[in-house]
């Protein structure tokens, strides 16, 4: 089935995992608060990331620099001087838009007749391309002051000026417009003070390499990985979690030799690029998200940012549509060299083989926590019909699912069940997160747990009290086992463990 972005938000302000932020107050558009089932699969996303960078490899080392830093960082790296997007504003209902985010439109020229004879009229459709436009002009049976009669499309449609997707008015001139919110250290507000809250994680990396390729003995190649809060002043967020003005990215720098101080037989940058691209699609595959819902879009040579030897994205069949996931790019030695020459502080790798200086290449993969653990929750979900009753349930990879194991009582007006059932709970949350539940009817706390993607459930009944046996409930088939209540723990534990090997 095809998911709409409503029924996740539905499903997200339902069952806790995400909030309007500031809600009691009217809400802060585009900002989000990540509830208690949404903070765990969003820990649980950014674990994945990190276990699979950090702890699965030795070729990678973390870091947690600062959200802010000396303003000349971003001055180096062009972003006080070319972060910018072109903002433009309807002159009718004043809504502010950026402008390489209008959809593109096309006029078309219709000839036809009627009582007076051959007229002709000119249509506006916002339109992909040509051939889009002519297949909305076909489709649509009345344009309003279309005239009666037969008619024929005149002549190839003509890309036009774009108009408000809201209202059809007319646009201001595109101005630029910085995206970092700026702020001041101290007391006094003055051009002394100004610092900025980060755009990207990515400068502190940079400006790090030095400390950590010295402390920690590397050698290229080596990588860097953070996971931290990014800050940028869209000019239209939206899409619920998609695009905010405060997220969290997940970024890799992973410094390589230059092409040409490669010896036979090791990677080059663009190989290196090669591999991180596979490495990442994969990523995503490993953890769940279906083959057919992603894809790879390598960036034209005029997308390309004027660093870039090579970028292309990941990317997820949104219910907004294909969107970006992840972006990978060679962005060889430009930022090194940025800091470098605005540092003065020499951040060339000193190559003992060659017995030469040179700055590195860096292949960066840069993820959204925030986009990633949408695209989780939009592949999982699903609803299907059950015995005559609808069920919603997140299919989520076990390592992701907010909640590992949900235990229950038959009955609640038993003490000796409840007692045994929480004994059990307490007993599971040393190993793995898990939850007591006893306030409805077994079907129905079967069916809350399926909507936020446990994985298992323990029912301890009457029985249980005599033969010592448990029935445990898979989330996906809903298959459901007795077993000794002693080897719960072992069980799941097993088949979690299971999950992660599968994902390595």
């Amino acid at each position: 089935m095809s998911v709409t972005m409503d029924a996740i938000v539905s499903l997200c302000k339902r069952r806790g995992l995400i909030f309007q932020s500031s809600e009691i107050y009217g809400g802060l558009a585009s900002t989000w608060d990540y509830g208690p089932i949404g903070v765990e699969l969003k820990r649980n996303v950014k674990e994945a990331w990190w276990r699979s960078l950090i702890y699965e490899r030795d070729d990678i080392e973390g870091l947690d620099a600062a959200i802010l830093m000396h303003p000349q960082v971003w001055v180096a790296s062009g972003h006080v001087s070319s972060f910018t997007d072109p903002l433009v504003d309807c002159k009718q209902c004043k809504k502010r838009w950026r402008e390489d985010h209008l959809p593109k439109n096309y006029s078309v020229r219709l000839r036809g007749e009627n009582g007076a004879g051959e007229v002709s009229v000119t249509v506006c459709v916002a339109a992909e391309d040509e051939e889009d436009a002519l297949k909305k002009v076909r489709q649509t049976k009345e344009w309003g002051s279309k005239p009666k009669g037969f008619w024929a499309i005149d002549g190839s449609p003509q890309l036009s000026k774009p108009v408000c997707p809201e209202c059809g008015g007319e646009l201001t001139e595109p101005r630029l417009f910085n995206l970092m919110f700026k702020t001041y250290v101290g007391p006094v507000e003055e051009a002394a003070a100004v610092v900025y809250l980060r755009p990207e994680t990515a400068q502190g990396i940079f400006v790090n390499f030095e400390n950590v390729m010295t402390t920690m003995r590397r050698k290229l190649p080596f990588g860097i990985a953070q996971i931290g809060k990014s800050f940028r002043n869209e000019i239209t967020p939206g899409n619920f979690i998609f695009r905010t003005r405060e997220f969290e990215q997940m970024e890799l720098e992973f410094f390589c030799k230059p092409g040409d101080k490669c010896k036979p037989g090791e990677r080059t940058d663009m190989e290196w690029w090669e591999y991180w691209k596979a490495e990442r699609l994969n990523w995503y595959r490993r953890f769940g998200i279906r083959a057919e819902n992603l894809r790879l879009r390598e960036h034209a040579a005029d997308e390309l940012a004027h660093y870039a030897k090579g970028c292309v994205d990941v990317e997820y069949r949104f219910p907004i549509g294909w969107s970006e996931l992840e972006g990978i790019a060679n962005r060889t030695d430009y930022d090194l060299a940025q800091h470098m020459k605005h540092s003065g502080r020499d951040l060339r790798y000193f190559d003992q083989e060659r017995g030469e200086h040179y700055i590195p290449y860096v292949i960066e993969p840069s993820a959204g926590a925030d986009r990633a653990t949408l695209a989780f929750l939009c592949d999982a979900y699903r609803e299907e019909i059950v015995e005559g009753r609808e069920r919603r349930v997140l299919s989520l990879h076990y390592a992701l699912a907010p909640i590992k194991c949900a235990v229950f009582p038959l009955l609640k007006n038993k003490p000796e069940l409840v007692e045994r059932a929480q004994k059990l709970a307490r007993d599971l949350k040393r190993e793995f997160y898990t939850v007591y539940d006893d306030t409805a009817a077994i079907g129905k706390l079967y069916r809350r747990q399926d909507e936020i993607g446990t994985p298992f459930c323990v029912t301890v009944d009457v029985d249980t009290l005599t033969d010592g046996q448990v029935t445990i409930r898979d989330r996906d088939s809903m298959q459901q086992e007795r077993i000794p209540i002693e080897k719960v723990r072992d069980v799941i534990a097993t088949r979690l463990k299971e999950a992660w090997r599968g994902a390595q």
